[in-house]
């Protein structure tokens, strides 16, 4: 008999005990779908914070007083460095030297627990205030629905104007609305809507709470006893971002003036620094599906191949006719192998489009996207082959051994 023949044999056979295949078929499939879909999971999580971080600004890196101020490891003792303040004189003679070539935002937090009114309708207490400048929108990869930027006169002159964040304009005039002539307070000031930002949506970190006054306007509200400022500025290049970042620690430096043994007092902080940050963590949460995977597919390759050596038992007599009319060992063995690695194989398409489904489900719900895992898949059908080698060895050696009379007389 050919390979074909043996293939079309195991087929059959295969089709002749369809009950006990379904069965073998989900035990494989749940191992594999365990696999896919937690990698799918974690992969769409993957995106999901890339996309997050990336709408803190593309290309865009900012310089503060402080690192980063969160850790992701809970035995990390080391505690956040925090530098100096950057006073607002440095952040101002930084911009003036560095806004020809590269665009250069200044930002300044004034409160972080403000009441925007409108008429009779009130934000709750925790829309931030942002005191910025003519670059903020396009350094923060903000897009207006409504109005317009501030002017260079506003900015200078401190203007009681304000641009609103999706969330707070929909609160306060409704989905249907015009911002011409419109009057808000901010905690008892008084401001014109001259803007409404587009929405960013339910991101990792959500900005569609805040509202935007001008860079002085905020210091004079919000007058703070030593405050920092965060400097933002966009490369002209989002792909080559060193040489920006490499001039930009120089200038820094010789503003605070800075000896050349002297440790930078000030940090870089790249959006993508941030998710690379979480992605990197992610590798345990990739290694923790891929280990709960493989536990499920030996469990899968046990019940597969105790259910091989039940088959061997129950088809001892038709094995016995197949030796007498001339199949030999190897067939024999290549029968069972085949009939092994068949229904895996079976089993890991059904577990793929699970995983897949399943994997894509949670992906979706926290505003991934839709990931076809094609590495996983690969490995899933790998791994379904090895498993049915392994699981169909034992039982296709004990088939082939069976003495064809004792067969021929079993019972």
């Amino acid at each position: 008999m050919n390979f074909f023949e043996v293939l079309l044999l195991a087929y059959r056979s295969v089709r002749t005990n369809i009950v006990r295949t379904i069965i073998t078929c989900c035990i494989i499939g749940f191992g594999i779908m365990a696999l896919v879909g937690i990698l799918t999971a974690v992969d769409g999580l993957k995106s999901y914070l890339a996309k997050s971080f990336s709408s803190m600004g593309a290309g865009t890196f900012k310089i503060r007083n402080r690192s980063l101020s969160f850790n992701l490891d809970s035995d990390d003792e080391t505690a956040p460095k925090v530098f100096r303040s950057i006073s607002y004189l440095e952040a101002q003679e930084f911009k003036n030297k560095f806004n020809e070539k590269y665009a250069t935002s200044i930002q300044y937090i004034g409160n972080q627990g403000s009441t925007v009114k409108y008429n009779n309708l009130k934000t709750n207490p925790n829309i931030i205030v942002f005191g910025s400048d003519e670059n903020y929108l396009s350094n923060e990869s903000y897009t207006l629905i409504k109005g317009r930027n501030f002017t260079t006169t506003e900015l200078s002159t401190g203007s009681n104007v304000v641009i609103l964040g999706f969330t707070v304009a929909k609160k306060l005039f409704g989905k249907t609305y015009s911002i011409d002539d419109k009057i808000v307070r901010i905690d008892d000031v008084k401001y014109k809507v001259i803007g409404v930002l587009d929405e960013k949506g339910s991101s990792f970190i959500t900005t569609d709470n805040m509202v935007l006054v001008s860079l002085m306007k905020a210091r004079q509200v919000y007058p703070q006893e030593n405050p920092s400022y965060v400097i933002s500025v966009k490369g002209n290049d989002p792909e080559n971002m060193e040489p920006a970042q490499d001039e930009a620690i120089l200038v820094m430096r010789n503003i605070r003036k800075l000896h050349p043994g002297e440790e930078t007092n000030f940090d870089i902080l790249k959006s993508d620094s941030i998710s690379g940050m979480f992605v990197e963590k992610m590798s345990y949460a990739t290694m923790a599906g891929f280990i709960i995977g493989i536990i499920t597919l030996i469990g899968a390759a046990i019940g597969l191949m105790n259910i091989m050596l039940v088959s061997v038992t129950e088809r001892t007599k038709e094995i016995g006719t197949l030796k007498a009319i001339g199949a030999n060992k190897k067939t024999i063995r290549l029968q069972f192998l085949l009939e092994a690695i068949v229904i895996c194989q079976l089993g890991g398409a059904l577990g793929i489009i699970l995983g897949i489904a399943a994997g894509n489900a949670v992906s979706l719900s926290i505003g991934g996207a839709f990931i076809i895992p094609w590495m996983w898949i690969l490995v899933g059908v790998s791994f379904c082959l090895i498993v049915g080698l392994i699981s169909g060895i034992y039982p296709a050696f004990k088939a082939s051994n069976l003495d064809p009379i004792e067969a021929l007389r079993y019972e």
